[in-house]
């Protein structure tokens, strides 16, 4: 039974704005953006971004965030309590976020063994980079470095979400500062590198011509993927407002902060690896192994390496907080659960997938071991994660939602909550209605299409 008396809120709209965007801004921004907007075009696939966050992206969290605020509940009693049918979509969206976190906890760990790997031993790691990251995933034995270094990554956040809001609000106001504080200061480094003039030109020149459906596609699923939609998590969010904070510039403020994430992330990679004649690329490999041909090639490189990874390390622990919290919350709220055992149980879950998932990529060579779907080679149990929450469950779950605002709940209920009833103007409210019914459920159908049907890879 679902209640929501005595139920925590934020201490401050800046809190909230924090606490969001840190959701938003995830290891995605910086791993994958940059190699996207590379291959897709520069300065064309810049813009085209732009316009579909500002119409797909900043839509989809605006009803999430009515959704939230409107009931002050979890992902699926919010749903249940204006439309009991519906409840279900929560319940996607909340094993979806679990699922993610199984595996991202882990790559969390990563960051954080890198980060010692660069104050301590940078040699090693610089004299052959990508074995250093395959003996971390354990090519050479058991990961129990990986491992490690998970669970610890995984105690910190359990740690912050022991504490509630106020652990939440209190983390993501010391380091999403910190978060961009370190963005600028290594954008500003690799712009000023010998010979970054290169990449920055590629960035900034717009030739329309190198954008076709691959190039439109890829930039609608990264726009969507970079905002934590589809989870629940900004639902949960938003359920901790008060009935006074102002949904429409929320929204619009959490929006910008992720985006401008990307793009600092995308002014970072782009002009250092032109300075240094390394190919872009992304994921993991390219974060973990590749770059570090690019550190070791400029002045500085053991310092600038070490903040890059604190930098993934801030993203991915102001996601990992929030997925957890979306957990935790519908737990303690819908099964009335006792939130400290609550967490310490779905931790040990978390952790035991998580292990499955870190020796899945350690015993990959194993025959037998990948399985082909679309033409695409997916390990039984490791990025087969990743694989159906990047490609179906993420994705379902905001068309889902979408279209329950659109068609179910209402818009005209969704733009009541996001104007306190009046109380805020909200000059895009008849946009935004007809973006919600109509074109956020053709744009993310769109995504689900390429991924599963056509095997694009767009997230």
């Amino acid at each position: 039974m679902s209640t929501t008396e005595n139920r925590a809120e934020f201490g401050s709209t800046l809190g909230f704005i924090l606490s969001a965007a840190g959701s938003a801004v995830g290891l995605g921004n910086i791993w994958k953006f940059p190699g996207k907007a590379y291959a897709c075009g520069g300065g064309a696939f810049l813009i085209i971004y732009l316009i579909i966050v500002a119409v797909v992206g900043t839509s989809v969290m605006m009803a999430e965030f009515t959704i939230g605020r409107k009931t002050h509940k979890n992902a699926v009693g919010a749903i249940r309590e204006l439309n009991a049918k519906w409840s279900w979509v929560g319940g996607l969206g909340i094993l979806t976020g679990f699922i993610i976190l199984c595996y991202y906890c882990q790559v969390g760990g990563w960051a954080m063994y890198y980060i010692v790997g660069y104050i301590t031993d940078v040699q090693t790691v610089w004299a052959d980079p990508m074995a250093y990251f395959l003996g971390m995933l354990g090519a050479n034995g058991f990961p129990l470095a990986a491992l490690i270094w998970g669970l610890v990554f995984l105690f910190l956040t359990a740690f912050i979400i022991s504490h509630g809001t106020a652990g939440i609000e209190k983390m993501s106001t010391i380091l999403m500062p910190i978060l961009f504080i370190l963005l600028i200061g290594l954008m500003i480094r690799a712009c000023t590198l010998p010979g970054a003039d290169e990449g920055l030109g590629y960035m900034l020149h717009v030739d329309f011509s190198t954008i076709n459906t691959t190039a439109i596609l890829t930039a609608l699923g990264q726009a969507f993927f970079s905002l934590s939609l589809g989870m629940g998590v900004m639902i949960t969010y938003a359920s901790y407002l008060s009935s006074d904070d102002n949904l429409v510039s929320n929204t619009a403020i959490v929006c910008t902060l992720d985006t401008l994430v990307a793009l600092f992330a995308g002014f970072m990679i782009i002009p250092a690896v032109f300075a240094t004649g390394i190919a872009p690329g992304m994921g993991g490999g390219f974060a973990f192994a590749t770059l570090a041909g690019v550190f070791m090639a400029i002045p500085g490189g053991q310092f600038v390496g070490m903040l890059f990874y604190f930098l993934l390390f801030f993203a991915a622990i102001t996601s990992s907080t929030s997925i957890l919290e979306g957990t935790v919350s519908f737990l303690v709220e819908e099964k009335g659960m006792e939130r400290k055992k609550t967490l310490v149980m779905v931790s040990i879950v978390l952790y035991i997938v998580g292990v499955l998932y870190t020796l899945s990529q350690a015993y990959m060579n194993i025959p037998g071991y990948w399985i082909s779907i679309n033409g695409i080679e997916v390990t039984i149990f490791g990025n087969m994660l990743e694989y159906l929450t990047d490609r179906l469950l993420l994705p379902l779950g905001a068309f889902l939602t979408t279209f329950f605002v659109g068609w179910i709940w209402g818009t005209n209920n969704s733009i009541d909550e996001a104007t306190g009833y009046g109380r805020n103007k909200f000059a895009l409210a008849k946009p935004y209605a007809f973006i919600v019914k109509y074109i956020d459920p053709i744009a993310i159908g769109a995504i689900i299409i390429a991924g599963m049907v056509f095997g694009m890879s767009i997230s």
